[in-house]
């Protein structure tokens, strides 16, 4: 596979995501665009060696076929369409390799791991699948201060838990548990509930925790937004873009009263590209 083959396969993957991320590299230019669609299609499919892997595979062992294929992006010849792709935008990018290793291993917690003891147990989850995610950003965006680490890890970690948030059901199919036990506990709401899909006044306070938890990580993250140079700041437009569109699913969340047991709550494509705009439109006036 040519590199441009593997790049428009790379391409393909996100815009048939339908994801929220996609909306934002539209207002990228073609370069940033083309590295930030790679990066989305190789996160997209280590995920779904796990969450959707197909009968009678081994997810174990696809992981280890995906860490081969790294090894192979940075010193050999990869041979997988997105990491023919990927390995033209890390060299010239010079993106950490340790980076996607923390992802893959956050990704791997998931054939591992079904339940969470405390949030330093989970922070570490939501560091590894998310945060370095922003920290690979990062480089795409070419961001100069250092404040845009915290800046991305903080966001990351926001953007993982209104996930876990909204999925609580189709977690609770698979057996997972994102929330800790320290609070279901804190708040008397046991696990076995959670499984059955029961609201709860112990339910709702529960939630109302965990909302406020991940607004403190929104609110770490524009705090660290505003202290930035407006050039980083100008870099960061796409993060910002899927600031306004999460933070917007997380208002949803808490004005459903937390029903998030029946249909995925979301956003319609035509709201999301407003939001985008209306982002892009002030970073002009940074």
């Amino acid at each position: 596979m040519t590199l441009s083959e593997a790049q428009a396969y790379c391409t393909t993957v996100t815009k048939q995501s339908g994801s929220n991320f996609y909306y934002s590299f539209l207002f990228l230019p073609r370069a940033r665009r083309d590295a930030m669609d790679t990066v989305y299609a190789f996160c997209r499919e280590v995920d779904s060696a796990v969450d959707d892997a197909p009968a009678g595979s081994n997810p174990h062992e696809t992981l280890q076929q995906w860490r081969r294929e790294l090894a192979a992006v940075y010193d050999g010849s990869p041979t997988f369409p997105v990491t023919i792709s990927l390995a033209e935008h890390v060299r010239r990018l010079e993106i950490p390799r340790d980076y996607f290793e923390e992802l893959l291993a956050g990704v791997e917690m998931d054939l591992t791991t079904t339940r969470y003891a405390t949030f330093e147990e989970l922070y570490r989850y939501c560091y590894r699948v998310a945060s370095v995610v922003g920290l690979i950003c990062l480089k795409i965006f070419g961001t100069t201060s250092p404040l845009a680490q915290d800046y991305a890890v903080n966001l990351g970690v926001a953007f993982q838990l209104t996930n876990i948030l909204r999925d609580l059901g189709a977690d609770a199919d698979r057996d997972r548990i994102y929330l800790p036990q320290e609070d279901l506990a804190r708040f008397g709401y046991r696990e076995e509930a959670l499984l059955a899909r029961t609201y709860s006044p112990q339910f709702f306070d529960l939630m109302q925790f965990e909302s406020n938890r991940a607004r403190r990580f929104y609110d770490k993250a524009r705090s660290l937004s505003d202290q930035l140079p407006p050039g980083d700041r100008r870099a960061l437009t796409v993060a910002e873009i899927m600031r306004g569109v999460y933070g917007r699913i997380l208002d949803r969340i808490d004005a459903s009263k937390y029903r998030v047991f029946g249909p995925r709550i979301s956003l319609a494509p035509s709201y999301r590209i407003a939001i985008a705009a209306g982002v892009w439109l002030r970073s002009f006036f940074l």
